[in-house]
């Protein structure tokens, strides 16, 4: 009897392509939510651009095929992927000089028109945008997730490999908190570490008399970080030129530094930069 020849197969073409680009990216971040409109995409461009602005280079991927709002947020609506040097695939749009992003809805002639695909197709763009972009030298690649916990998350986190942290968003709500108490659960399942909870719109601060309104009143927050033992990285505050910035293409701490809001991103930013260490 011949001995069986036990040897892996070779690599394909994409997977090496795959490959060299993950290893061109030290840690890599997904921003996922239970629900949708809980500023999951603000969370992402904010930590995004302040980690660019501690002079990390800061890739964002938005994998939110039926909803992309990172082009908008970040003012790259209408600007097309474009080849660069030697290389025979394109890079991502290039936002500042430490900071890129990539979305389907710079692949997209008519930004008004629906998407309109089921899971094998998402799931093969999403390869794609790992398998076919030139993506730079990175510090940290900050994936932003469209809600729940179905295909483009689970997609995402079997192309990248190797996950270094989840960043659960969500508003102080109980209703919302039951949805992310799942999004807990799936960083559990996937092995992806969690980093912690982001309250968003904690708290509404009149900007005239100074006085705290909790909009969106509950402790779903803080019981959920308590019953699975998790942090909370910090509660943001309701600021409306939070929707400003996002509206005119520009991360909000670019202009609001000083604002209470931009204070308590920056204590996160710090926070999620320490626990990478």
């Amino acid at each position: 009897m011949e001995p069986v020849d036990f040897k892996k197969p070779e690599k394909t073409k994409e997977e090496i392509r795959i490959d060299a680009n993950l290893d061109r990216i030290k840690r890599k971040l997904i921003v996922i939510s239970g629900k949708g409109g809980v500023g999951k995409s603000t969370v992402a461009v904010n930590v995004a651009y302040g980690l660019a602005s501690q002079g990390n280079k800061v890739g964002v991927l938005d994998v939110d095929i039926h909803g992309p709002s990172i082009a908008k947020m970040l003012g790259i609506e209408g600007k097309k992927l474009k080849m660069t040097g030697k290389s025979e695939f394109p890079e991502p749009i290039k936002v500042t000089d430490n900071l890129y992003a990539l979305t389907i809805a710079t692949l997209v002639e008519n930004p008004d028109d629906p998407i309109i695909w089921r899971g094998p197709l998402k799931i093969g763009v999403i390869k794609q945008f790992m398998q076919d972009i030139q993506w730079p030298e990175l510090d940290y690649l900050i994936v932003d997730s469209p809600p729940g916990t179905g295909d483009e998350p689970l997609s995402v986190i079997q192309t990248l490999k190797k996950v270094d942290g989840s960043l659960i968003v969500s508003t102080s709500q109980d209703i919302a908190l039951l949805d992310a108490r799942k999004t807990i659960k799936f960083s559990q399942k996937m092995n992806v570490p969690i980093l912690g909870i982001i309250e968003n719109m904690s708290t509404f601060v009149c900007p005239h008399c100074g006085e705290k309104t909790d909009i969106f009143a509950g402790n779903g927050v803080k019981k959920a970080a308590s019953d699975f033992n998790i942090d909370i990285l910090g509660s943001i505050p309701i600021d409306v030129n939070i929707v400003k910035s996002g509206d005119t293409g520009e991360a909000y701490l670019k202009n609001n530094e000083n604002q209470t809001s931009a204070k308590e991103f920056q204590i996160i930013i710090s926070k999620i930069a320490a626990k990478m260490k």
